[in-house]
This record gives C-alpha cells, sequence and structure tokens, in this order.
C-alpha cells in the first residue's frame, strides 16, 4: 500500500507543461524531443541536408505512424535533427472526456485522485509523445541499437497562423542553421 503523506511531492518532478491548460484540448502544438545527453543517435547533417543513421530512419517512420494510432491527430511540418526531432501535432477531438490511462481499481479514493492528477490523459499530447518515444525506444533497442531519450519533451501552443507559418518555416530549415542550433553539439563533443 502506497502511503501518501510519507512521499508528500518528494520525489516529484514540477510539470514543465502549461499548468492552466488542458493538453487535451484542440489545437497546434510545436514539439521537441531530445535524445539523451544531446548524443547524436539520429545521423549527420552534411551541407544543409541531414543524413539519417538507423535510429534516425526510426525515428521518422514512427513520427508518421502517429496518426494510425491516434485518430484525432493531424501532423504538420517534421524534421529530425542529429539529436532531436521538431513537429507540430494538430489535435482534434470530438471527445475531451477524462478517460484515465491508468487501471485504478487497485487504489483506494485518496490513491486514485492522486494517481488522476499526475497520469497523462487519454488523447493528450504528454499521452502522444510518450507512445512514439517508446515505439523509438522499442524498436531501437530490438535492433540492438543502444538508445535514450531524454526524460522531458518541450513543446509550446501555437496560438495563431502567423506562429504556425513561422514555425513550419523554422522546422523546414533548420538543418540550414545547425552550427547555430541551441542542440548543436561541436564534432570534438559528439558522444557517440
Amino acid at each position: 500500500m502506497i502511503d501518501n503523506d510519507k512521499y508528500q511531492d518528494l520525489y516529484r518532478i514540477q510539470s514543465s507543461r502549461l499548468q492552466s491548460w488542458d493538453y487535451r484540448c484542440n489545437g497546434a502544438y510545436f514539439i521537441t524531443i531530445c535524445t539523451k545527453n544531446g548524443i547524436q543517435y539520429f545521423g549527420d547533417i552534411t551541407g544543409s541536408e541531414m543524413k539519417l543513421s538507423h535510429i534516425g530512419i526510426l525515428a521518422d517512420v514512427y513520427w508518421y505512424e502517429i496518426k494510425n494510432h491516434f485518430i484525432n491527430v493531424e501532423l504538420g511540418g517534421f524534421i529530425v535533427m542529429p539529436n532531436h526531432i521538431h513537429g507540430i501535432i494538430l489535435l482534434n477531438n470530438t471527445d475531451n472526456s477524462s478517460t484515465e490511462t491508468l487501471n485504478l481499481k487497485s487504489l483506494n479514493k485518496q490513491q486514485q485522485n492522486t494517481m488522476t492528477t499526475i497520469s497523462p490523459k487519454k488523447g493528450s499530447i504528454s499521452t502522444i509523445v510518450r507512445s512514439y518515444k517508446s515505439a523509438v525506444s522499442r524498436n531501437a533497442n530490438r535492433l540492438g541499437y543502444n538508445f535514450s531519450w531524454q526524460s522531458r519533451f518541450h513543446d509550446h501552443i501555437i496560438r495563431n497562423q502567423k506562429s504556425y507559418n513561422h514555425i513550419k518555416e523554422y522546422i523546414k530549415t533548420n538543418p540550414q542553421r545547425w552550427k547555430e542550433d541551441r542542440f548543436y553539439i561541436s564534432d570534438n563533443n559528439k558522444s557517440l
């Protein structure tokens, strides 16, 4: 049995998500997911073009699979970079019910309320990203590659068409600006 008072917020990492926003809401979301320690698992930039490694191909293929597993999703711009991905996820939920992702039957009422509060909700951006990261990791490891994601991801709620167009162009041209990218690691500091 879980003692809720004993570990109250002791090991809980503060979420980087906007606390006032329901991430199941219809809208456009700019997502960035990084590899653990910035390791360049996904390939290299040659000139202005991204050359995908085997793991990079997995990251690319499984991104496009998202729409086949979540009927409420459309995909916008997307790019695999050497140590991160950028993508736009568009949610179009017809039902924003709060169906939970955990089986809570074995927990008491107070534990259920705690778990319900912290668990990603069905159809949410967190659930979609978690599923994507899991598919890439599982298949990379199954094929014998040593691969890890950073534990969190970055998101930006896209508020209007102008912002959407700017982000879409940023994604498309990201390889051309690789050496100025905040995630760039020089050849002398690559960890792979």
